[in-house]
């Protein structure tokens, strides 16, 4: 059974509605729900839970609120489960009694956002998991589903993992072909660190040991170790521990999966980076039951 994580940030709703409200557009189309039109009346209630198909972590009961209450600002949405809480196969998430057009008219938009929350609070608590018990930490990236990377960090959140940067403002991040285009990874690092408030962090991207004690003297706040071999990993944090140019975090990145993980984490690194948890996730399978 999956461990609860708790949850101190929370998902504005100013972020949740227009993603939301853009996801239903698209399903209504220019009629509406023609089906529920048919053979619903106008007049008729519904009551209906969201529930579970499978085990996993909860993340977006803030979504499908939104959802219902954009085709019906009177219905009762409960929602069961909170963010970051484990459930079983069965256990139901959200209760909701709505006007029955609205509800299943909101239902698929609810359910795609909802099972996709869901499927990366899951697989990021497995990552959280299978580094217990080193320093390490899980961490997300900007290889997100464009419109949706509000909703997909905060699930991430919700499954133990840390957000990286949200995007290209929050903070400075060197890779390759920045180190190219400004000739060395050295270089690169000192005009960030001339171009950077005082509360801007600066990270660069190695991909060898030279290049990490090429920028070590630079003082970069995170180094991220790319497409390092255990080997090369291990010597890099034994570099930056006996390094006199103080304290830096260490990323890895590359090559990370269920498999490599917990040998990444055993080398000391202090955060490892997965872009699957977003770009590879798989629905979770949940579904509108009557109730």
């Amino acid at each position: 059974m999956m461990k609860d994580v708790s949850v101190t940030r929370t998902l504005p709703d100013l972020l949740i509605e227009p993603v939301v409200r853009l996801a239903l557009a698209e399903d209504l189309g220019r009629t509406g729900d023609v089906t529920a039109q048919a053979c619903i009346p106008e007049d008729a209630r519904f009551s209906a839970v969201f529930s579970a198909r499978q085990a996993g972590v909860m993340a977006g009961g803030a979504v499908v609120r939104i959802a219902v209450h954009a085709l019906d600002p009177q219905a009762m949405v409960t929602v069961k489960v909170a963010d970051g809480e484990a459930f079983e196969a069965g256990a139901v998430l959200i209760a909701v009694e709505a006007n029955a057009r609205a509800l299943l008219s909101a239902e698929r938009t609810a359910l795609n956002l909802l099972g996709r929350m869901c499927g990366i609070a899951t697989l990021t608590r497995t990552y959280v998991q299978a580094v217990a018990g080193t320093k390490a930490r899980i961490a997300d990236t900007r290889k997100t589903t464009p419109g949706l990377r509000a909703l997909e960090k905060h699930a991430v959140a919700c499954g133990g993992g840390l957000n990286h940067r949200f995007g290209l403002d929050d903070a400075i991040l060197i890779k390759d072909n920045h180190v190219a285009v400004c000739g060395g990874a050295g270089e690169a690092v000192r005009r960030a660190r001339a171009f950077a408030p005082h509360l801007m962090k600066v990270e660069v991207e190695v991909d060898s040991l030279d290049q990490l004690d090429e920028v070590l003297p630079e003082r970069p706040d995170v180094i991220m170790l790319d497409n390092f071999s255990l080997d090369d990993m291990a010597e890099a944090v034994c570099r930056v521990q006996d390094s006199a140019f103080g304290p830096v975090v260490l990323e890895a990145s590359g090559g990370v999966n269920l498999t490599t993980v917990a040998g990444i984490a055993a080398t000391g690194v202090d955060v490892i980076s997965v872009g699957a948890l977003t770009h590879s996730v798989l629905q979770l399978d949940i579904g509108l039951d009557a109730g």
